[in-house]
């Protein structure tokens, strides 16, 4: 049998639950999110019939820093995938732990990375990183649930390595971006293949080519090409259409 004290931290947490999905429904005026209970890795929001999912918190760094990560994603094929230029401004979207950060900073000696992630833990691990004080080209920028906070027509490139199902907010997020990319800018969207159900990842953390198109292409992007040449993920290049 439950304690008195478990019974009420349960409670709480529910109602804690309910009032923040329910705040969010009174915030939205515009109708672009649908409100619906779904996958238990699912906030029951819904955006164009994709349910997002919960945001990994900063407790999971250790699974972004994982001696496997290079084998199951080609992190290193990525990078040339991007065909990063000395001179790029480029903006990585949910930096995380500063992953990716590190491995594009010396390859834009001229040029910034920006990381921007919505939880200063995670900043803060980029920040103690050796790492940080050998490339001076990072900037450490904290974004919240409807905005990247950069600066406009900026960037060559976004980079947004397996986040973009989890923004809140995907429309507004979406739209920030555009804001702050350069007019030939590219968006570099790299999400787990839903088509590929030998991906061993959460079905809610993957992410359909069909669906990224119809997310992006509803704020003026259209997609350039998608690179199949990762293990387990799409490599999708948008522009501004």
């Amino acid at each position: 049998m439950k304690s008195f004290h478990q019974t009420t931290f349960l409670f709480l947490l529910i109602f804690a639950i309910s009032f923040s999905v329910f705040s969010q429904k009174d915030n939205n005026s515009s109708g672009d999110y649908i409100y619906k209970k779904g996958d238990f890795n699912g906030i029951g929001k819904w955006y164009l019939g994709r349910e997002i999912a919960y945001v990994m918190g900063y407790e999971g760094i250790n699974w972004l820093e994982r001696s496997t990560r290079e084998k199951e994603e080609n992190t290193s094929k990525l990078i040339k995938n991007m065909n990063i230029k000395s001179t790029d401004i480029i903006a990585d979207i949910g930096a995380g732990s500063g992953y990716h950060a590190f491995k594009m900073a010396p390859l834009c000696k001229s040029g910034y990375v920006y990381a921007v992630d919505i939880q200063p833990e995670m900043l803060n691990a980029i920040l103690k990183n050796p790492k940080f004080e050998k490339y001076t080209n990072i900037e450490l920028v904290e974004g919240d649930e409807k905005s990247v906070n950069l600066p406009k027509n900026t960037f060559d490139k976004v980079l947004m390595v397996d986040v973009y199902h989890e923004f809140s907010y995907p429309k507004e997020m979406i739209l920030s971006i555009r804001k702050a990319l350069k007019e030939n800018g590219k968006i570099y969207l790299i999400e787990y293949r839903m088509e590929d159900k030998s991906v061993p990842i959460k079905k809610l953390h993957k992410m359909s080519e069909k669906q990224a198109v119809k997310e992006l292409q509803a704020a003026g992007f259209k997609l350039d090409e998608n690179i199949s040449n990762l293990p387990w993920q799409h490599c999708m290049v948008f522009s501004k259409q």
